[in-house]
C-alpha cells in the first residue's frame, strides 16, 4: 500500500521558516516524482513545487523562498519554506507523480498520479 505522510506544519509568524517532510512508503521511491501542493481556504488547490528527475521546479509565488529536496535513503521529500507570508497559509499535501510544465518564463506544477498524503496545516500570522 502506497503511503505519503506529511509532517512539519505549524503556526508561524510572517517572515519565519518551516520545514515540511513527506515520508513515502509502499513504492520504489526513486521511480516516482513527488511534489508539494497546497489548498488555501476558499481557493483551488495549487501545485507549489515538484522534484522531477532530480530537478526542482517552483511556481513563481514561492520561487526564491521555498526549497524542495529529497533523501533517497530515507524515502523522504522535504520542503524548506523561508520568508513565509500570510498568503502561504494553507493545508500542504505531498503527492505523486508530479510534473512541471513551462508557461512562458514560469512553471506550473501538476499531477499525473493519484497518490496523496493526508496534509499538514501551515498557518502564517501577520
Amino acid at each position: 500500500e502506497v503511503q505519503l505522510v506529511e509532517s512539519g506544519g505549524d503556526l508561524v509568524q510572517a517572515g519565519g521558516s518551516l520545514r515540511l517532510s513527506c515520508a513515502a512508503s509502499g513504492f520504489t521511491f526513486g521511480e516516482h516524482d513527488i511534489g508539494w501542493f497546497r489548498r488555501a481556504p476558499g481557493k483551488e488547490r495549487e501545485g507549489v513545487s515538484c522534484i522531477s528527475g532530480g530537478t526542482p521546479y517552483y511556481v513563481d509565488s514561492v520561487k526564491g523562498r521555498f526549497t524542495i529536496s529529497s533523501d533517497n535513503a530515507k524515502s523522504t521529500v522535504y520542503l524548506q519554506m523561508n520568508s513565509l507570508k500570510p498568503e502561504d497559509t494553507a493545508v500542504y499535501y505531498c503527492a505523486a507523480d508530479c510534473y512541471a510544465a513551462s508557461y512562458g518564463s514560469s512553471w506550473i506544477v501538476a499531477l499525473t498520479g493519484d497518490y496523496w498524503g493526508q496534509g499538514t496545516q501551515v498557518t502564517v500570522s501577520s
